[in-house]
């Protein structure tokens, strides 16, 4: 498993994997510990509709995440690797934007 995923990232080192592996699990974490002030600053708590809640969330956690990983990712000497994992998850957002804009001219 981990062999597949050192491939598929363009990695040989078991280190860097590590590394890497690391940075997403922290990131994650933090991104959604990150939310929890930011609720109580505009007065979000559970009496909230649920459906308020899971929208600004979303919307919390998003880019928090992507902040995030490129800062853990550059503590742990891995910017290069979240740079470019960045940029392609974006050009997937891009891509299907386009695709959606095409169809609809069609």
């Amino acid at each position: 498993m981990f062999e597949k995923l050192k491939k598929r990232w363009e990695i040989n080192s078991n280190l860097q994997l590590i590394l890497i592996l690391i940075t997403f699990s922290v990131t994650g974490s933090l991104s959604v510990m990150v939310r929890k002030p930011i609720f109580e600053f505009l007065s979000i708590s559970s009496d909230t509709n649920l459906v308020i809640r899971i929208v600004m969330s979303i919307i919390i956690i998003t880019p928090t995440y992507q902040i995030l990983l490129l800062i853990i990712g550059s503590l742990l000497g891995q910017f290069r690797f979240f740079w470019n994992f960045e940029k392609k998850m974006l050009s997937r957002f891009s891509s299907k934007k386009k695709k959606n804009t095409m169809h609809k001219e069609a």
